[in-house]
């Protein structure tokens, strides 16, 4: 691998990817722990935790825009600058090359792994649902009751405190301790605006932004043949990033976020690329189409002098074009897709503004959501909560943790 990188990139490139990956275990060594409880700022979290020659680092890392930190390492190719940045600092994030916080996504998705991994993403055997399915059979057994398909409609708040939950069908589920899953604004709805104070109102109007990810689920009829790689080297089972060729990609990638923020549909937005079943092939159905997915990094949540209705069905067809000039023949292999926008992840997901992290991941430690909120007996499990939105898990222990330990304070006999 070292021999291919130099060759097309630098042995300059290859020492600094070796400094930027270095630091970065470190960093996840040192901060691990942290994931994994009630959190504290992010200086605080620093002094405490992070070693003495790291500490600034990581400060700056958590404050500052990605390009700050991307800079230190003496990268000659703009090419892996734009690659780094976007594979970890703005997926999933209202945010570019120079805003602040970015850097705080990239740690986000560099602490994310599995121990073991060194460093590598990995995918849940037989998708994401099989998460879903080990959950609620661990919660049976533990004695745990789980009911579907009755959605809440609003929390009973009296005095201050939480009471149960209204569903939707009229009836009703009396709780003295609620814990809510979904995004910040959705529980707000729920438990009413004016049963918050405003302080915390405040924050979670602060925290509130559009989402910015759109993606297209495919069943593809076979793999792509790339031109730049058309045997098959095990490419297939990493993430493959589309980023544009002869020109500055930094540059290219501040206009594709200037123009989603202005409301139009980047020419050519950063593009990360997965074929799930290259890994794990019981995703492949009957037919033995591959699973897989495109994000595309940036997209307005509404597009100016148009609409989603009107415009997507020829985005997709364009973004389809950009990957045939990587892959040639590429669209001939869609066999069907299933396309979510912004709006759309809001109509299917419940995410607030299609945001697919709740809030915006450039909120790190405590910035982000308490667990407890001000309600007596309600908490927040949400990816806005510490550490952040992708799939880490850790944001439901630590808050289970939390109720557990106000429910040993309230003394025995204190009742879920």
């Amino acid at each position: 691998m070292k021999k291919q990188f130099i060759e097309y990139f630098s042995q300059e490139d290859w020492d600094a990817n070796v400094r930027l990956e270095d630091e970065l275990e470190a960093l996840r060594q040192d901060l691990g722990l942290t994931w994994m409880g009630e959190p504290l700022s992010i200086e605080a979290t620093a002094e405490k935790h992070v070693r003495p020659a790291l500490r600034q680092v990581f400060i700056d890392l958590c404050r500052k825009p990605i390009s700050h930190y991307l800079a230190r390492f003496g990268f000659k190719s703009k090419l892996l600058l734009a690659m780094y940045a976007t594979t970890d600092a703005f997926s999933g994030l209202n945010a570019g090359w120079d805003t602040p916080g970015t850097g705080m996504n990239f740690l986000i998705h560099n602490m994310c792994r599995l121990p073991g991994s060194d460093g590598t993403w990995m995918i849940c055997r037989g998708g994401m649902g099989t998460i879903a399915r080990l959950l609620s059979d661990k919660a049976r057994e533990a004695g745990a009751t789980l009911e579907s398909n009755r959605g809440v409609f609003k929390l009973i708040i009296e005095k201050n405190t939480v009471k149960g939950a209204i569903m939707q069908d009229g009836s009703r589920i009396y709780a003295n301790t609620v814990v809510v899953n979904a995004d910040p604004f959705r529980m707000r709805d729920m438990v009413g605006r004016e049963n918050f104070p405003q302080d915390y109102n405040a924050r979670l109007d602060n925290y509130k932004r559009d989402g910015t990810t759109m993606k297209i689920n495919m069943a593809l009829k076979g793999l792509p043949v790339f031109k730049c790689l058309p045997v098959n080297k095990g490419q297939f089972g990493t993430t493959t990033h589309i980023l544009p060729q002869d020109v500055d990609q930094i540059e290219a990638l501040r206009e594709a976020y200037a123009d989603a923020k202005a409301g139009k549909l980047p020419a050519f937005p950063a593009i990360e690329w997965y074929i799930h079943t290259t890994v794990d092939p019981s995703l492949q159905d009957r037919q033995g189409y591959h699973n897989s997915a495109l994000f595309i990094q940036w997209v307005p949540y509404e597009i100016k002098g148009s609409s989603w209705e009107k415009e997507k069905d020829a985005y997709v067809k364009h973004i389809f074009s950009i990957l045939d000039r990587f892959a040639p023949g590429f669209s001939s292999l869609v066999a069907e897709t299933f396309v979510l926008t912004p709006p759309d992840l809001e109509r299917h997901l419940g995410l607030t503004r299609g945001h697919i992290h709740h809030i915006d991941n450039s909120f790190g430690f405590a910035d982000r959501l308490p667990y407890a909120t001000p309600v007596n007996g309600l908490y927040s499990a949400s990816a806005g909560t510490h550490p952040a939105g992708s799939v880490i898990g850790c944001a439901g222990h630590n808050s289970a943790m939390r109720v557990i330990k106000d429910l040993a304070a309230k003394g025995p006999g204190a009742r879920l």
